[in-house]
């Protein structure tokens, strides 16, 4: 039986590239923006690096495939380099590679960085590849706004749900998440918006408006990991550790069956029952903290909230209109303002969500530090519906 990763791998050091419309930058200018922050908090040499993950969703960056743009942007000291891609998931599965080879003992010390420059497409939403004639099985069947307002519409059938009471609790998500991006310096979207600008938006895909879907943004992030015992004895104190990594995939079931109904994610609450019996969490709603989730739509949002097991089922929209996950609720969510205002750079979003949580929980958080966090959990989806894979981390203070 898995024995896990609890408390055996701390964070030593994280950055993060300010996100945005970054036509100044180049990949690896953000690339350097997110390590060299994430040297400078860890308060180590490049040579101490034992092995690097390299996440980005893009066939090549700069300097070409594989490891080598990380390698040649950093002048990495020779180490071994592995490109990670996951979907939308990618970040969180290259700090999953790092975490895992030092919890084995393969490496003392081990950095993961997302990058992505989605502006540099021209493409108005996430990219895609072009697959001619062929489609394979799990290619998605309609544009990622299409899919995610079909999640919206199972969802209000499943329980019932009045339309127009929907769409407000798609939109108070909307607007808590800009009042928290609002108090970040290194969010794309850093301005408040009301309910009735949400509400008077456009409409995307029905019932998802303009302001119900993420931005396309540029940015990077990064995670240096390391054991208790060297992290102590680098002098550091204050440490937060990993209490959980899990990960789940989905084996095509949600399209070729007629049992899964279109209104959850199937794959995000086997991951949460893994990573919640890893971390030894029983209560999620009275023990988790904090979160950040994948919110390319404010609907993933509000539904991801009974896929943890934080709302019971069909009763997201009575927490969320209750303020429960707002900045001054029992859980804030995206207390940093989330993919609504940080865009997603496909690689690097896994990794920025975990760097709020490292934030909050050593108290450096700013303006909107939250009072005393112990736990906090983050949530990556890639793909999309119906079929995707779910990658879920959760962190916390070190005891003892």
């Amino acid at each position: 039986m898995p024995i896990g990763i609890k408390d055996k791998v701390v964070i030593l050091g994280m950055g993060c590239s300010r996100f945005g419309e970054r036509w100044d930058a180049s990949p690896e200018d953000l690339m350097i923006e997110a390590y060299s922050e994430a040297m400078a908090d860890a308060g180590i040499a490049p040579e101490q690096l034992d092995a690097a993950w390299f996440s980005t969703h893009m066939s090549d960056v700069g300097t070409g495939r594989g490891g080598l743009p990380m390698g040649i942007a950093l002048r990495l000291p020779n180490i071994g380099v592995t490109r990670v891609e996951n979907f939308c998931a990618g970040g969180t599965e290259a700090a999953r590679a790092a975490v895992y080879a030092v919890a084995s003992g393969a490496c003392d010390i081990a950095i993961a960085l997302g990058v992505e420059k989605l502006k540099d497409t021209g493409y108005g939403g996430l990219p895609v590849a072009t697959v001619g004639t062929y489609i394979p099985q799990w290619y998605p069947a309609a544009v990622a706004p299409a899919n995610f307002a079909q999640l919206a519409t199972a969802y209000r059938h499943k329980h019932g749900v009045d339309a127009a009471l929907l769409k407000r609790a798609i939109a108070h998500v909307s607007v808590k998440s800009h009042a928290n991006g609002s108090k970040n310096p290194k969010a794309h979207l850093q301005k408040a918006v009301t309910e009735e600008q949400v509400l008077d938006a456009p409409i995307i895909a029905e019932p998802l408006g303009l302001f119900d879907c993420c931005g396309v943004s540029d940015g990077s992030a990064a995670i240096i990991v390391t054991r208790p015992d060297i992290a102590r004895s680098l002098g550091k104190r204050d440490l937060v550790s990993f209490k959980a990594l899990q990960v789940a995939t989905s084996n095509g079931w949600e399209m070729h069956s007629n049992e899964w109904d279109g209104s959850y994610f199937h794959t995000a609450r086997i991951a949460a029952r893994k990573a919640y019996a890893e971390a030894g969490i029983t209560r999620p709603r009275e023990q988790v903290s904090m979160l950040e989730v994948h919110d390319c739509f404010s609907v993933t949002e509000l539904v991801t909230m009974e896929d943890l097991y934080l709302s019971p089922e069909g009763g997201a929209v009575k927490d969320v209109m209750d303020g429960f996950f707002d900045a001054e609720g029992k859980i804030p969510c995206q207390i940093d303002g989330g993919l609504k205002c940080f865009g997603h750079p496909v690689g690097a979003s896994g990794i920025r969500m975990l760097y709020e949580m490292y934030l909050q929980l050593q108290g450096r958080a700013g303006p909107r530090q939250l009072k005393d966090p112990r736990i906090g959990l983050t949530h990556n989806l890639g793909g999309q519906p119906p079929q995707n894979v779910c990658s879920i981390a959760i962190v916390g203070r070190l005891e003892g």
